[in-house]
């Protein structure tokens, strides 16, 4: 069936499901005061799935998948998401949309990897041939608090200030880890460079870091307090910084839509990152503040909890969610 004949079939279908869909956003779905204008809402629901399926099959034009993908999202939202509890959506994101959507988008995740370990690792060993070379990256005073931070005397690891308790520093850590990840994303838009540079400057400053402590011979009391968090803190880091790269490279390469709908597709497409990033994140914030600077907990036991950590999420993202991805 050619196309035209294929638009010309199913046309009226089309819009009487687009009418239900806006009546359905402006109101409410199965609202009561409009009952009889969303009868057969779920058949036609199923008939446009069908329609957009045969279309990607038989190769038709763009802009004609891309209208009935469209409509085809709306639906889905109102159909399945507005039914759900608030609690069972979160349930659902967790176990199966987050590490389908990141399956989804792999290439961007790698990237990000790359981009932020590379440059880590590569200082890393620099730092550690010439200790002074950490000086050129941070400022001695900045040098000079961490060393504090990490200092195997201290009470409480990991902070500036003793007196700061577990929920202000629950907080701070928070702050900073969001910081972090809204400068990754949000600076995709300028065609992934503000991402690439923030992922790369965060790999930088941590790999200085990470040297620089060895050096000093403070590696025990540092790799002790940041092995509980570090798998959900840097994985965070990394969706957050695959999500700016989805929208830097929509602009780059829209391909056959405009720079503005490519952009709203690719915005779409990349929140459950967003969210996933915000979710790791908060998860890391909590570990750091709560149970990776106690000291009364012997390293080795941080350690396991620390590769436990990162078992867990090579497994989760490798395999949750694969009943529905």
């Amino acid at each position: 069936m050619r196309q035209e004949e294929f638009e010309k079939r199913y046309e009226s279908d089309w819009q009487a499901f687009k009418a239900q869909v806006v009546l359905a956003e402006s109101f409410g779905f199965y609202k009561r005061s409009a009952p009889g204008e969303l009868e057969a809402f779920a058949e036609r629901y199923r008939k446009l799935c069908y329609c957009l399926a045969l279309a990607r099959e038989r190769q038709y034009s763009p802009y004609l998948i891309s209208q009935l993908d469209a409509l085809v999202f709306r639906g889905h939202q109102l159909f399945y998401q507005k039914r759900v509890g608030v609690f069972r959506r979160i349930y659902q994101f967790i176990l199966f949309d987050l590490p389908v959507a990141v399956r989804a988008q792999l290439k961007f995740f790698l990237i990000a990897c790359a981009l932020f370990y590379l440059p880590g690792l590569i200082v890393f060993g620099i730092t550690l041939m010439s200790p002074e070379f950490v000086y050129s990256v941070i400022d001695s005073v900045t040098v000079s608090q961490i060393e504090g931070m990490y200092d195997p005397s201290m009470d409480r690891i990991g902070r500036e200030r003793q007196s700061d308790t577990d929920f202000m520093m629950f907080g701070h850590y928070i702050k900073n880890n969001i910081g972090i990840a809204f400068q990754s994303y949000a600076g995709g838009i300028i065609a992934t460079l503000g991402t690439q540079f923030y992922l790369i400057y965060n790999g930088i400053f941590i790999g200085v870091i990470d040297a620089h402590i060895i050096n000093i011979g403070y590696q025990e009391t540092f790799y002790s307090f940041v092995a509980g968090h570090s798998s959900y803190e840097l994985t965070g880091i990394t969706l957050s910084g695959a999500a700016g790269l989805q929208l830097g490279w929509s602009i780059i390469a829209p391909g056959n839509y405009t720079r503005r709908q490519a952009l709203i597709n690719a915005g779409k497409r990349s929140m459950p990152l967003v969210y996933g990033a915000i979710f790791l994140l908060f998860i890391a914030a909590f570990v750091e503040a709560f149970w990776s600077s106690t000291t009364g907990i012997p390293s080795q036991t941080k350690y396991l909890v620390g590769i436990a950590g990162w078992l867990f999420i090579l497994l989760y993202f490798t395999f949750a969610g694969r009943g529905r991805g």
